[in-house]
């Protein structure tokens, strides 16, 4: 193994692609290797492009008691709920963000204080979100009332062209004003600048006392790269894209193979 697996003191996992299967469920395959991982002395910690009403609930699965990492990292809260850290987007980048999403024609969403309103209460992806999210969205016709709390919006399609080019006007327009990545194939996440898995990855670590020359992350999608980037061990898994398994130290199994599971197999190896 190499050095910097033999001294990882924490591992911090996406969810969605890489700790729950295709399903969105947690296996139990994952919840014993993630208990092996800790009686080992080693630290687990969640960060996810979900709100918190998505994560809570699998660290309690878990029993996790350390602190959690909802919007990519723009919300640091505790087990028990407590927000801690929280970085909004501006009104004018959420604001864009919607009108260029809408004239594009794909479903927009918008997550604020940790509830999900949807333009469209029907699209292919809202029952996998259900999942996801722990709760029902509520339908508007419009988000004026709500720019000012936007903690996530989704620009939600299935046309990669599509969102290729919306990803494209969106970072011109606002490179250095948000965090613009896809989270899933059809998901292209626009959240504060500070809302990256890179910063939020760096808060999980100070929270657990682990310096980053100790810490690994494991990840699926190119909102996980500034988190893979940044760890001393970074894990990619299976069914990743080229370009964040070009980021990995490994890749493991994907996640419909318990591939969190083989990695931590791998790590309790060394």
């Amino acid at each position: 193994m190499s050095g910097a697996a033999a001294g990882i003191r924490l591992l911090v996992s996406d969810i969605d692609g890489t700790l729950v299967d295709h399903d969105k469920a947690l296996t139990d395959a994952t919840v014993a290797a993630v208990a092996r991982l800790r009686a080992a002395g080693i630290g687990f910690a969640l960060i996810s492009a979900r709100p918190r009403s998505g994560i809570a609930p699998l660290a309690e699965r878990l029993a996790l008691d350390g602190l959690l990492a909802a919007f990519n990292g723009g919300t640091i809260f505790d087990a028990a709920g407590t927000v801690l850290g929280r970085h909004l987007v501006p009104h004018a980048v959420a604001e864009h963000a919607l009108t260029v999403g809408r004239a594009a024609g794909a479903t927009l969403w918008l997550f604020a204080d940790d509830r999900w309103y949807a333009s469209n209460g029907d699209d292919p992806h809202t029952a996998r979100e259900r999942r996801s999210t722990f709760q029902e969205p509520t339908v508007v016709d419009g988000f004026a009332d709500l720019l000012d709390r936007v903690d996530k919006v989704t620009i939600v399609s299935d046309d990669q062209d599509l969102l290729d080019g919306v990803t494209e006007q969106l970072r011109a327009a606002h490179g250095t004003e948000a965090t613009i990545a896809r989270s899933q194939r059809y998901y292209l996440d626009i959240t504060a600048t500070a809302a990256n898995k890179g910063a939020g990855l760096a808060a999980l670590a100070r929270a657990a006392g682990v310096p980053l020359e100790a810490v690994a992350a494991i990840g699926d999608m190119a909102n996980d790269l500034p988190m893979l980037t940044r760890a001393a061990l970074a894990i990619a898994m299976g069914q990743a894209p080229d370009e964040v398994k070009a980021a990995a130290d490994w890749v493991t199994a994907s996640n419909d193979e318990d591939g969190v599971a083989a990695a931590i197999d791998r790590l309790l190896s060394r």
